[in-house]
């Protein structure tokens, strides 16, 4: 296969599953291992890719991806993840959703709930979650972002601030390796830690493509959650810092 042909389809993979390896790649293009490395660290120059150990991910740091690409990265993972949080939300409870593409995962496994009381700063969980005939929707004001359909600034967290959750569900952009969570813009995170500051119990959501990936601003420690949702093995010793902290790891 002609090298452009090829590493255009390893950007379309990575897009979609997040992650493309290099072990991986040489047995899917029957090509040597130093003929993929080429190819990434060709995509890498370009600012197409970041490469990682083993292989590339899409690449991450100031600017975050655009929404629909982030739809479709690791979309099983998330399923998982969300049916996985889903679980551990009973019937009747007052939850707090906010801006992501994990989180959606999770609303879609929340429509068989009852009698749910759902406050997002998300325009598309509440165009998921209005298929529930059973649970009351409260949409939080502010300003539209329309890339992502999020809510956010002082009118969104003076709404927030009205209530107390049971549950709060937060996705993030990125977690660093000592635990914090990250994301990139700064209206988003004061309504994440709003909703932390008034929930009885806080959940976070993330795919392991978040461990991998890098963000400027810090919403919280994964010392301030109750418990985190993903679908892999966590990196290094955030596994031990978790168990530490108290902080309660399932795993998709």
């Amino acid at each position: 296969m002609v090298s452009n042909f090829r590493q255009k389809e390893i950007l379309e993979l990575a897009r979609k599953e997040g992650k493309v390896t290099v072990d991986g790649l040489a047995g899917l293009y029957d090509v040597t291992v130093q003929t993929i490395r080429r190819d990434l660290s060709d995509l890498a120059d370009s600012g197409r890719l970041e490469r990682v150990h083993g292989g590339a991910v899409v690449p991450s740091g100031v600017v975050n991806i655009l929404y629909e690409e982030r739809r479709r990265l690791n979309e099983a993972g998330k399923k998982a993840i969300g049916v996985k949080c889903a679980q551990a939300i009973p019937h009747g409870a007052s939850v707090f959703m906010n801006i992501g593409t994990t989180t959606e995962a999770v609303a879609r496994e929340l429509l068989d709930h009852e009698n749910l009381l759902v406050v997002t700063n998300n325009l598309n969980i509440a165009n998921i979650l209005a298929a529930n005939h059973s649970c009351e929707i409260i949409l939080a004001g502010g300003v539209l972002r329309r890339a992502d359909g999020g809510i956010v600034g002082g009118l969104t967290v003076d709404m927030v601030k009205q209530f107390k959750f049971d549950y709060s569900v937060l996705g993030c952009s990125a977690i660093d390796v000592d635990g914090d969570l990250l994301d990139f813009d700064g209206q988003e995170v004061i309504v994440s830690n709003t909703a932390i500051q008034r929930s009885r119990k806080v959940m976070v959501v993330a795919d392991h493509l978040k461990f991998e990936r890098k963000a400027p601003l810090t919403i919280c420690s994964l010392a301030d959650v109750a418990v985190i949702f993903t679908d892999a093995k966590l990196p290094g010793e955030l596994s031990a810092r978790c168990d530490a902290w108290g902080t309660r790891v399932i795993t998709a």
